[in-house]
């Protein structure tokens, strides 16, 4: 399960990913909740808030990969680790200061999506080069266990910290935690680094990437089903607070609790995905059972009547919304050759990602209209035929197997293929 700890180079970034990670998630809790609270409690602007951070993925991110491909990947991320720790400072001056106004926090947004469009492809190829082609399946579910362990701890300390000394602490804790990851990426040896050829600069390399990922249907089928997924589905997450406070009227401890609900489920599915991941590479079967019963969960979800109802339904979906979202990196990690590894993964951060400038308004715009509760079934829906549609598609075109059932001398289950 812990296999690619024994490579230093990733020891050190993991370490320093789960002081950072709980340091992002305690700035996402108390950047919602400012938001929620300059508006005056307005699920519309929590929705642009989301697109203004998401919307720069649309521009950059395809442009991320590309740069990726060409540039030491250690170096850019320590440049880009140094400008998210000056937005957190940034945003907690203004806060502490007491003029922290709506727009600065638009604005703080809008910029930060821009270090992250150029962050995450760079991060997430960079992770076959700390581990090697072998390890990179285990290295991509450790990654996500950090994640949502720190979507356990942050959560939790950032909704009894907003009660105790406000939102701006919180920022200024999350530029501290940003100075664990640059500290591990300086101190990584770049000579143990399994780095694939670097590609010159050339005309048309943006192209060439994307017609690689056309080729191939597998692709194809995940970044189809990631970006329904993701620009419906898993915009719960910015449903929680509209949820927290409008349904079930609690204040920013009961969202936090409902946040670190959904954690125990995605921190539970992470480290199952690293003991599945050491008997066998990613499949497409469960990415489209896993996509399937996300959405099944959160329409289930939606119709919870409590707020302890509720909170529990959410621990079985955060497990589903993890699996597929692991096993969708991982299929994409491992299927592409490593001098096409950037332009791939920026094109699953753009699909992954770039859907939320829709997702977000949306969100904001359905909860508003037809009640707190309404993204949940509604996305949820859309998740769950969408994974039915690819899996239709993939059946006729011979790329996932059923078992069918034959009469003559009696039944006969055809075998599986594995894909």
């Amino acid at each position: 399960m812990f296999s690619s700890l024994k490579v230093r180079n990733y020891r050190l970034f993991f370490t320093g990913q789960v002081i950072s990670n709980i340091g992002t998630w305690m700035q996402r809790i108390a950047q919602d909740w400012l938001v929620f609270t300059l508006s005056g409690n307005d699920p519309i602007a929590l929705g642009i808030a989301v697109a203004l951070q998401f919307a720069p993925t649309l521009f950059l991110s395809l442009w991320a990969g590309v740069l990726a491909d060409r540039v030491d990947k250690r170096r850019l991320l320590i440049g880009i680790q140094i400008a998210v720790l000056a937005q957190a400072v940034i945003l907690g001056a203004l806060d502490l200061s007491g003029i922290a106004a709506l727009w600065h926090v638009y604005l703080l947004c809008f910029t930060l999506g821009c270090t992250a469009s150029l962050e995450v492809p760079a991060r997430q190829s960079f992770v076959a080069e700390m581990v090697g082609r072998d390890k990179v399946t285990n290295a991509v579910a450790l990654n996500s266990s950090i994640f949502n362990m720190a979507r356990i701890v942050g959560p939790a300390i950032a909704g009894f910290a907003i009660t105790w000394v406000g939102t701006g602490w919180l920022f200024m804790a999350n530029a501290v935690s940003t100075g664990a990851v640059i500290a591990a990426l300086v101190m990584m040896n770049p000579d143990k680094l399994f780095r694939g050829p670097a590609i010159p600069r050339e005309k048309g390399q943006l192209v060439e990437g994307l017609r690689y990922v056309r080729r191939r249907s597998d692709l194809m089928t995940v970044m189809v089903l990631v970006f329904f997924v993701s620009t419906f589905g898993i915009t719960y997450f910015t449903s929680l607070p509209i949820v927290a406070a409008n349904v079930f009227h609690t204040n920013a401890d009961g969202y936090g609790l409902l946040s670190t609900l959904v954690a125990v489920g995605t921190f539970t599915g992470a480290l199952m995905s690293a003991r599945r991941n050491t008997r066998g590479g990613p499949r497409v079967r469960l990415l489209l059972i896993s996509a399937f019963l996300l959405g099944a969960f959160e329409v289930i979800t939606a119709f919870m009547p409590t707020y302890l109802t509720f909170g529990l339904a959410l621990i079985p979906l955060g497990f589903a919304t993890i699996t597929f979202l692991n096993t969708a990196n991982a299929l994409v990690q491992t299927a592409v050759s490593p001098e096409m590894r950037g332009r791939v993964m920026g094109l699953y951060v753009l699909v992954l990602i770039g859907g939320n400038p829709i997702g977000g308004p949306m969100t904001g715009w359905m909860a508003d209209a037809f009640g707190g509760r309404s993204p949940f079934y509604i996305g949820g829906a859309i998740s769950a035929l969408a994974a039915v549609a690819c899996a239709v598609v993939l059946i006729r075109r011979g790329g996932v197997s059923l078992p069918v059932r034959r009469f003559g001398n009696g039944l006969r289950v055809l075998k599986r293929e594995r894909v």
